[in-house]
């Protein structure tokens, strides 16, 4: 009995307390939101499987600029075009910083581009983008490495011979190929048994990652290193990972020619030697096998996604897949690989590619902004450690901005005259100062892979068009796309 009454003694202290800090921050003066529970917040409110899904629906009752509550951490959510632009364009000083989110941290150990903030990230965003520059993203260089990895992938599809098969780990060595050769120095065969498995972890992270046990684990980290579940098996596959990228680092530090570099690493090795003599360096192994884990992880499974959605897509709607075949055949023929410079006599085919991208959304919720010190915006006050989610999911499918957001429509980047036109609203890759560094990358790839498949292929799936759901298998950090067995016919 005792037990029990100190029990309800300490619950009702705690609840004290939450209402009391609660109406501390009155004054100042945050954002509106739903009433948050003791301990738990918002979570009972939150679809647990689409949490993005609720984000949206509570702000037509409390605004673009909202505050939740997941568990104890406090988050803004911005909601719309308007106010994402605002806040990460408008104001990008202040909505530089990158949340501590726990699962990432964990599987960093605190390091990389990804999760860091200040002069780390400063130092290692700036050598990042300008190294891979240098190695050809976004430009020629890069363009001639997606190209012949496109034919490795022509190749395999024309070796099913018209029969039913899965293309995600097609897709998948295709597009991580591309981000070996930038990080490696290397690609690796579609039947190598231990990159195969490396794949299958990254995609294993994807899906835990917008699991509901993924969430727990971003909300109550203590309490899940405690209980037992796929956390702990999901770390074990993280380290199996890592161990790669240690081992391809001893490889490069063995092999390391000051005269000629291969690939990132090279390169990220000699600017460590070089800084070595400077304590503020951020230039050393932590960040190193940290950033080359972030770089592998998006770059693989969130672009091969997007073309694995992509081909769904086509088959769901034929016809959009026969107009761009005209198109395609038109401007390139059948014969040559298509080049990046096509894109702007192919205005039908961008199109297409721009709302595949649109209407998938891959992630959501964005990878979530912090409040690095107290910030105004709008007329609020967002105080420091404040978790910021910039809603993408609410920008893909503005109603201001898309004339049918919740369809697909090609029309929404083609003007009357059939010429593609931008549209601000395009945010797949986020905007502002933490932008992905991987966007022009990515872009390539959807491109020069989806046009090379035209090119020579016919794609349908066994139980026809009606057959294919474009929603997502699973949703949360990333809209993952459903599977499907397809079959590509050879066109000629």
């Amino acid at each position: 009995m005792e037990l029990f009454v100190t029990l309800i003694l300490a619950g009702l202290i705690v609840a004290l307390l939450w209402l009391f800090s609660l109406r501390s921050r009155k004054h100042v003066c945050l954002p509106p939101g739903p009433s948050a529970l003791p301990i738990i917040g918002n979570l009972l409110q939150l679809d647990k499987r689409a949490p993005f899904k609720t984000m949206r629906q509570l702000s037509e009752s409390y605004g673009p600029v909202m505050t939740m509550y997941m568990g104890r951490q406090r988050i803004v959510v911005l909601v719309g075009y308007d106010a994402v632009k605002e806040a990460l364009v408008d104001q990008a000083d202040d909505f530089i910083g990158r949340g501590p989110i726990p699962f990432l941290m964990r599987a960093t150990r605190g390091y990389g581009l990804a999760i860091s903030n200040g002069e780390r990230w400063r130092q290692l965003r700036r050598f990042t983008l300008t190294t891979l520059r240098d190695f050809g993203m976004g430009r020629k260089g890069m363009e001639e490495w997606i190209q012949e990895e496109s034919k490795h992938l022509v190749a395999r599809v024309n070796n099913t011979k018209a029969t039913p098969f899965d293309p995600t780990f097609f897709l998948s060595c295709t597009v991580s190929n591309v981000i070996c050769c930038l990080v490696f120095g290397q690609r690796f065969s579609y039947d190598d048994d231990h990159f195969l498995s490396l794949l299958q972890i990254i995609a294993d992270i994807l899906k835990f990652g917008s699991s509901p046990w993924g969430q727990l684990y971003n909300i109550f980290p203590r309490l899940m290193e405690w209980l037992p579940g796929r956390q702990h098996v999901m770390f074990a596959k993280i380290e199996k990972l890592r161990d790669f990228i240690l081992k391809k680092i001893q490889e490069h530090q063995d092999t390391l020619d000051p005269s000629s570099t291969r690939d990132y690493i090279d390169c990220f090795l000699m600017r460590l030697s070089q800084e070595k003599h400077i304590p503020t360096t951020e230039f050393h192994h932590d960040n190193l096998a940290s950033t080359v884990l972030n770089l592998y992880l998006a770059g693989t499974e969130t672009t091969s996604s997007t073309i694995r959605f992509g081909l769904s897509v086509l088959i769901k709607y034929p016809k959009i897949q026969e107009n761009m075949q005209q198109e395609i055949d038109r401007v390139i023929g059948q014969e040559r690989c298509p080049y990046m410079e096509d894109r702007k006599s192919l205005p039908f085919t961008d199109a297409v590619l721009h709302e595949i991208q649109r209407l998938i959304d891959i992630v959501p919720m964005n990878v979530p902004h912090y409040a690095l010190q107290d910030i105004t915006f709008r007329g609020y006050t967002i105080p420091k450690d404040t978790l910021i989610i910039p809603l993408l999911h609410s920008v893909l499918k503005d109603e201001k901005q898309w004339e049918t957001p919740w369809s697909f429509n090609p029309q929404h980047f083609l003007d009357q005259n059939g010429n593609f036109k931008k549209n601000p609203a395009f945010l797949p890759f986020s905007a502002g100062k933490r932008s992905c560094v991987g966007e022009s990358l990515a872009r390539m790839e959807i491109f020069l892979f989806i046009v090379s498949l035209l090119q020579r292929f016919t794609l349908s799936c066994p139980g026809g068009p009606d057959s294919v759901d474009l929603s997502p298998e699973y949703s949360s950090f990333a809209n993952v796309p459903r599977r499907y067995k397809i079959i590509a016919t050879p066109r000629w």
